[in-house]
């Protein structure tokens, strides 16, 4: 029979429709402004004893608060008011104690219910211009990775020779960051460029002669210079992840656009120079040996541990003054389990240059302990009152120098050996987070910045839903008027893609900016446009003499495949919109790659579900169409 649906299909787009309300429902409830409270390091237990000191100092400054919890990871206190939020960020940071020991961030705190929390829904994530927060674009110097390179491929190069016994009368590197090296005789050149090639197969050599003089040319490839200029974005990727969790920012996005630069934005952010603090501080690492009891005081020099808990229980410990390898020696560590114990380790990777120098002081200290020193650039704001009256902030540059790792040598080490003694994974994982995100790859600078402010954000919103708002009710009305019985059916169908896409924007984790608000209204207008082109086949169908219910059945059989070629077109456009676009592009792309799949469902299964329960299994003389 024309136009009538198995019980399942009605039942499918029924339990789909539902679940989608289901998953959507989290956006109803706006969440509350907050404080998160984090401490400097994960070693540190955020407990009632810090909810109850914070609570004392915003009571004390008259500031409403609610909702107060601790998770041991971090706390949350919640207020009535985004004014409320941001006074007590202001009164929290001029506390000194508070300032030293722990991050306090803006954030804002969930409420959806327990049962829909239960069920894994939560609310989309807003993007910067609509939460308020910074963005700033960073450029990194790849041409100081590549000279970095070549200064110690040149230093490598000049050992290599001296092992060979190749003489030569000068190694020196130029602005385009050519090695140049002289020799007497082409023999000499000759045997160099052998070694060279077989120990450095991504420098290309070139030959020359010059004055009687006999030179070797070596420059890294395109594709050395392509991997030196990734890992030094990539490094500095992972750092700056690394810094920006230090602000406890509620969903921050750091990405990579282009060859060469990082886009970071912070949601909720509102003091710029904060957020480029600890963006761009500087951070270092030191291996040192722990000091002997009978050692020259002049020798050593006292550190304290940089985890509380150890600062309690040990204080601190004696380390030499002579400095074994930096951070910058450092190529990679990853935390790990040791497969003897299953006690948490570290696995370190050091450079070349590194591994040749930790060798040659750990092979005579073995049974010593050797010391992992944290070096740290701080900021503290100091507040204070001028001769006006008022008060002024004013940056006082610190240097925190703290032990992470005393840990004791088994055996002499070299390019790859791992760090033992951690009392817990979150331990290993920090110092590994650590000691790749010491010291940056290669030096950045800040390209752009920009400031969205909260009012702004909240001003956003209201504009995107009240253009949401008035697009959506434009077309239900003029669907229902102009097509009537089929406008009320295509209505509902509009209405249940606007759960649908909410709900999967949920699921999926997706961040809602305001071009992604446009895309919600660009696919409201898509999904009717299907439905006016089922809706015109089926009058068309109908003036050349065809039945109504066979009428209904061509319209939408025959639409079907116009409305599948329009929406993989665009489709297409959104992926590729997506995969090169960043920012406020790729929130368009991917709310209208959503709102196609979904739209597709409501127009096609959605509308005629509808028009079926209407017409289907009836004698009908007349559409009201």
């Amino acid at each position: 029979m024309l136009n009538r649906y198995p019980l399942w299909k009605y039942l499918l787009v029924a339990f789909i429709v539902v679940l989608g309300a289901i998953y959507a429902a989290p956006n109803l409830y706006a969440p509350d402004p907050a404080i998160q409270i984090s401490g400097q390091s994960s070693a540190m237990v955020i407990d009632d004893r810090v909810i109850k000191r914070v609570s004392s100092l915003l009571d004390k400054g008259g500031i409403k608060h609610f909702g107060e919890q601790a998770t041991g990871a971090n706390a949350l206190i919640r207020f009535h008011s985004l004014e409320d939020q941001l006074a007590a960020k202001a009164l929290l940071q001029r506390d000194k104690s508070m300032q030293e020991s722990y991050v306090i961030a803006l954030n804002q705190a969930a409420t959806t219910p327990e049962w829909l929390r239960s069920m894994g829904a939560s609310p989309m994530k807003l993007g910067l211009d609509l939460s308020g927060g910074v963005h700033f674009l960073l450029e990194v110097d790849t041409a100081s990775a590549v000279a970095k390179r070549q200064d110690t491929n040149a230093d490598e190069l000049k050992a290599k020779w001296r092992e060979g016994r190749v003489r030569y009368r000068g190694v020196s590197l130029n602005k385009e960051q050519v090695i140049s090296a002289r020799f007497d005789d082409e023999e000499e050149r000759d045997k160099a460029s052998s070694i060279a090639g077989k120990e450095f197969p991504n420098l290309t050599r070139l030959k020359e002669e010059r004055d009687g003089k006999f030179y070797l040319l070596l420059s890294l490839n395109e594709l050395a210079i392509r991997e030196i200029e990734d890992y030094a974005v990539s490094q500095n990727l992972t750092t700056l992840r690394n810094r920006v969790n230090e602000l406890g920012v509620s969903e921050p996005i750091v990405q990579r656009q282009g060859r060469n630069r990082i886009v970071v934005e912070l949601p909720g952010v509102q003091d710029t120079a904060e957020a480029k603090r600890v963006i761009g501080k500087t951070a270092n690492l030191e291996f040192r040996l722990e000091a002997e009891s009978n050692a020259l005081v002049s020798s050593k020099e006292y550190f304290e541990y940089r985890s509380e808990e150890d600062r309690q229980r040990f204080g601190g410990a004696y380390l030499e003054k002579k400095l074994i390898i930096g951070g910058v020696n450092v190529s990679g560590a990853k935390s790990s389990f040791d497969p003897e114990t299953s006690q948490p380790q570290v696995n370190i990777n050091l450079d070349s240059v590194g591994g040749t120098k930790m060798h040659r002081v750990t092979r005579n200290a073995v049974s010593r302990k050797m010391g992992v020193l944290f070096i740290e650039q701080k900021t503290r704001m100091e507040y204070s009152l001028n001769e006006d009256g008022e008060e002024v902030a004013t940056p006082v540059q610190t240097e925190e120098r703290r032990i992470i790792s005393l840990a004791t040598i088994t055996t002499a080490l070299g390019v790859q050996f791992r760090i033992t003694g951690l009392e817990s994974p979150a331990e290993a994982s920090e110092l590994a987070l650590l000691l790749r995100a010491g010291a940056l790859a290669a030096p950045m600078y800040f390209v752009q910045e920009s400031t969205i402010g909260p009012s702004l954000g909240e001003e956003n919103i209201e504009l995107g839903k009240t253009s949401v708002m008035w697009g959506l009710g434009f077309v239900l009305v003029f669907m229902l008027v102009y097509y009537r019985v089929f406008g009320f059916a295509a209505n509902l169908a509009l209405a249940a893609n606007m759960v649908l896409l909410v709900a999967v924007m949920s699921i999926l984790g997706a961040t809602l900016t305001l071009p992604g608000i446009a895309g919600i209204v660009l696919t409201v207008g898509m999904a009717v446009d299907a439905n006016v082109l089922i809706f015109s086949r089926i009058r068309e169908e109908l003036k050349n003499g065809m039945p109504p219910q066979s009428a209904i059945n061509s319209g939408f059989d025959r639409a079907f495949t116009t409305i599948l070629d329009a929406n993989i077109t665009t489709l297409i456009v959104a992926i590729i919109l997506y995969a090169i676009g960043s920012g406020p592009v790729k929130g368009f792309a991917v709310t209208l790659s959503i709102g196609i799949l979904t739209s597709m469902f409501t127009a096609i299964m959605g509308t005629r579900s509808v028009v079926n329960l209407i017409y289907g299994g009836r004698r009908v003389e007349k559409l009201m169409i």
